[in-house]
């Protein structure tokens, strides 16, 4: 493997959730909140798109956060400081919408929270009152806490099980607040489909401006293979290219799910085939 991407720090943050700090001084310089990476573990290995959580110009880094599931993202779990990335491409998509929109409700669940924590930090800086509601199954799985309270005007918390803060799911306090009286002028959500798609049909009747970033399959990130295709607005665009941000309201979110479980036996056939692999990292 010809390894070119130096990994400076790597930690986990929850079980499977792991952060990873990248050496990758263009992308640094350039990135934007909202855009992602496109990475290549070794020379044979698939590419995979990663939102970018933060980025250090001065250092020359850019830090994405993995979640354990497939082959590929299990094999940069195993990934350690002082280990390298033969591709990290980037960046790619188009940044997030960040202007004053008056009172901002950023949504984050589970892994979701990391695509969040940016743009949230950036609505912030232009002056919004920023509400996170940030969740979890239970409370490993809350990520990014301190982070986010570090900048946030209120950070709420909720878990499944109860665990940890606000029992039940992150559409709850955003119902409760809502119903308060509370004026909403933007809600961002990124995390599971349903989660997303739930958001939408809370803030739809209100008539609140309401934004989700999409994943689906990617395989280029330049809208060449079409894999990542997504129905908006009854129009097909590409996530790559014209997102990963989209308007929630105009999301077909029935076809995104169904395009995003397409592969998923083969990817479970993968990981599975591929153990012994991934156990002892031989490429």
């Amino acid at each position: 493997m010809t390894a070119r991407f130096q990994i400076v720090a790597a930690h986990f943050l929850a079980p499977d959730v792991k952060l990873l700090r990248i050496t990758a001084p263009r992308i640094a310089k350039h990135h934007k909140p909202g855009q992602f990476v496109i990475i290549r573990v070794n020379d044979t290995g698939e590419r995979i798109p990663l939102t970018i959580a933060e980025s250090d110009p001065a250092a020359g880094t850019v830090t994405i956060i993995v979640q354990g599931i497939g082959k590929t993202t299990k094999m940069l779990n195993r990934l350690e400081a002082g280990d390298a990335i033969v591709d990290v491409v980037g960046p790619l998509g188009k940044a997030s919408e960040i202007e004053k929109f008056g009172t901002c409700v950023v949504i984050g669940g589970g892994v979701g929270t990391a695509i969040a924590y940016p743009t949230a930090k950036g609505l912030k800086q232009a002056g919004n009152e920023v509400i996170t509601i940030i969740g979890g199954r239970n409370r490993q799985l809350v990520i990014l806490e301190d982070e986010i309270r570090a900048f946030a005007d209120k950070v709420i918390i909720t878990t499944d099980d109860g665990s940890y803060g606000e029992k039940g799911l992150v559409i709850d306090p955003l119902k409760s607040m809502i119903a308060a009286g509370k004026k909403v002028d933007y809600v961002l959500a990124i995390g599971p489909i349903p989660m997303m798609r739930a958001v939408a049909n809370v803030t739809r009747e209100f008539k609140i401006k309401t934004v989700v970033s999409l994943n689906p399959i990617m395989v280029d990130g330049t809208g060449m293979c079409g894999g990542c295709r997504v129905q908006v607005a009854g129009k097909s665009q590409f996530a790559c290219v014209d997102g990963p941000e989209f308007d929630a309201h105009q999301v077909d979110f029935d076809i995104l799910t169904k395009r995003n479980a397409m592969y998923r036996d083969l990817e479970r056939k993968s990981v599975e085939r591929h153990q012994c692999q991934l156990e002892g990292m031989v490429k």
